[in-house]
C-alpha cells in the first residue's frame, strides 16, 4: 500500500521495506493545527488530496464491513463494563441513557440510504495526520491502521492542550456553506466521488469515537478525560443529527 501511495505522489517516498518496518522520505515541516483545518483553503487542499485517494483502484477487499462491525463489537464490550468510582459511574450512566444500540441502528439506516460509493480513504483525518509542504499544499502522513474502505469530518472543534487533555469548541465548526467552499473543490477534482456533504458522515465519526472513548475510560492507563470526551462526541453527534434531518 505504501509503495503505491509513494508511486502516485500521495505519500512520502519509499526508500526501502524491511522485516521490522520501512524507510521513508523525511520532510521537514510541522503538523497542522486545529485552527488550520478551519481555513477553507487548507480544508480545500485536503479535500483535493482525499478525492485522489477516493479515486484510486486498490487491490483490497471493498466490502464496507469494518465501521459497523467494529462499533457492534464496541457496544457489546460497553454493555459488560462497570465502574466503581462514583464520578465515572455517573458519567457512564449518563452516556448509557442515550440508548446507543437503538441510535446505532438509526445511524446505520441513515448511512445505508446515502448514495455513496465504497472508496479507499483515511479513517482518522485530523490535524496531526497532515503537514504543509513547501509547495503550499498539504501532504497526509498515512498511518497503516487508518487506511480503509469507508466513507469524514468532525475534528474541527476538538482540541487537546492540557489535562484532562481535551477541549471541546463546537463554535468554530464551520457551517455547511463554509464546508462546501472547501470540500466542493475536492468533489470537482474527484469527478463527483464525494457528492454527499460531509456532515452526514460526521455522525459516524462522532459515534465511533464516542464508543471508543467509553472503552478507553476503562482499559487505558493514559491520563485523559475519556468519559468527558465521549460525552462531547455524543453531544456533537446529536447536534449534527438535528442539522442533517
Amino acid at each position: 500500500m505504501f509503495a503505491i501511495l509513494a508511486e502516485r505522489a500521495l505519500g512520502p517516498r519509499l526508500y526501502g521495506v524491511f522485516p521490522q518496518g520501512r524507510l521513508e522520505q523525511y520532510i521537514p515541516s510541522r503538523r497542522l493545527r486545529t485552527e488550520d483545518l478551519r481555513d477553507p483553503d487548507v480544508s480545500g487542499e485536503i479535500a483535493v488530496k482525499m478525492s485522489r485517494f477516493h479515486g484510486m483502484v486498490m487491490p483490497f477487499n471493498k466490502e464496507p464491513k469494518w465501521l459497523f462491525g467494529t462499533m457492534e463489537k464496541y457496544l457489546k464490550q460497553i454493555s459488560e463494563l462497570s465502574f466503581t468510582e462514583k464520578a465515572q459511574l455517573e458519567k457512564f450512566n449518563l452516556l448509557k441513557g442515550y440508548n446507543l444500540e437503538e441510535e446505532m441502528r438509526s445511524l446505520r439506516d441513515l448511512l445505508e440510504s446515502t448514495p455513496s460509493p465504497v472508496v479507499f480513504c483515511h479513517n482518522d483525518v485530523q490535524e496531526g495526520e497532515w503537514i504543509p509542504v513547501p509547495a503550499g499544499s498539504v501532504l497526509g502522513h498515512m498511518e497503516g491502521s487508518c487506511c480503509l474502505w469507508g466513507g469524514l469530518c468532525g475534528r474541527w472543534g476538538f482540541l487537546y492542550p492540557l489535562g484532562p487533555f481535551r477541549v471541546t469548541s463546537p463554535k468554530p465548526v464551520p457551517s455547511c456553506p463554509l464546508l462546501g467552499r472547501g470540500w466542493h473543490r475536492g468533489v470537482l477534482v474527484g469527478r463527483g466521488l464525494m457528492a454527499v456533504p460531509p456532515p452526514r458522515f460526521a455522525l459516524a465519526s462522532h459515534f465511533f469515537w464516542g464508543l471508543w472513548s467509553i472503552l478507553q475510560a476503562k482499559i487505558s492507563t493514559i491520563q485523559f478525560g475519556y468519559l468527558d470526551y465521549a460525552q462531547s462526541r455524543f453531544q456533537a453527534y446529536f447536534q449534527h443529527k438535528a442539522q442533517c434531518s
